[in-house]
């Protein structure tokens, strides 16, 4: 076997072992009859769309991704200016640095959510905007080290040669840091998002149950008996997402590569 059919097979057995579990949550999404010991559904529909719909599922979709997307907003500039004080040694004593940022990784989500959804509900911090500041304090040990692999491979010289052939600042900044960034900034972003996008802890105890997410939203559909399509279309919905973003970050890194 060559070195590219090695590749491709490893390829496909990744791609196998990430697509196998989301096939039985498309047949029960497709399911509106499906007992034991029949090994297809006995009825198809879409009486699990149907169910998702009325659930609230479009609305706690947007919310999902609004807070996503936020978070990454927040984490990934904080996360990029960090990582470069890190790498230009610009931070006294960065190990403790380094340790405090993992910190947030390390604390139980569980403790953490008690702890200072205390002191947000006596700061007066709405639930919401609680969540947002939360979740992007999680994320950002991710975007701070996803950043500081790209920034210790960053050459600067190549701004130097840009302004030498009369690129100021912004020139410098579009066409030179971020496009070389890019496949960093990406991944960090994504992996932001994934952070505000399937949280259910933080959301579920500072949100105060007023914040519905899809996490949330499948967690107590999942709790019912004999919801099993509904459940399955929440779940297709919160895993959808996150494979597009991946596949979209694949890409760029190809690209830029």
């Amino acid at each position: 076997m060559t070195v590219g059919a090695a590749r491709r097979l490893g390829r496909a057995v990744l791609v196998a072992w990430f697509l196998l579990p989301l096939l039985p949550l498309l047949l029960w999404a497709g399911a509106d009859r499906w007992s034991f010991p029949a090994v297809l559904p006995q009825r198809w529909g879409f009486a699990g769309v149907r169910q998702a719909l009325g659930a609230g599922g479009v609305a706690a979709l947007g919310r999902s991704s609004l807070l996503g997307l936020g978070v990454a907003l927040l984490a990934v500039p904080v996360g990029a200016v960090a990582a470069r004080a890190l790498v230009q040694g610009r931070v006294r004593l960065p190990r403790t640095v380094g340790v405090l940022l993992l910190a947030p990784l390390a604390l139980p989500p569980f403790a953490v959510a008690l702890g200072l959804d205390v002191a947000l509900l006596r700061a007066r911090v709405p639930g919401p905007l609680g969540v947002l500041l939360l979740l992007t304090v999680a994320a950002v040990p991710y975007t701070t080290y996803t950043m500081r692999v790209a920034w210790g491979a960053y050459d600067a010289a190549v701004e130097d040669e840009a302004r030498t052939l009369g690129a100021g600042r912004r020139a410098v900044l579009l066409r030179v840091r971020l496009p070389a960034l890019a496949p960093a900034l990406s991944g960090a972003a994504f992996l932001a998002f994934l952070v505000g996008w399937s949280d259910y802890v933080v959301t579920l105890l500072v949100g105060g149950g007023r914040l519905v997410t899809v996490p949330l939203l499948v967690g107590s559909s999942a709790a019912a008996v004999g919801n099993d399509a509904l459940v399955a279309v929440l779940s297709l919905a919160a895993v959808a997402p996150p494979l597009v973003l991946l596949v979209a970050v694949a890409a760029l890194r190809r690209g830029r590569t």
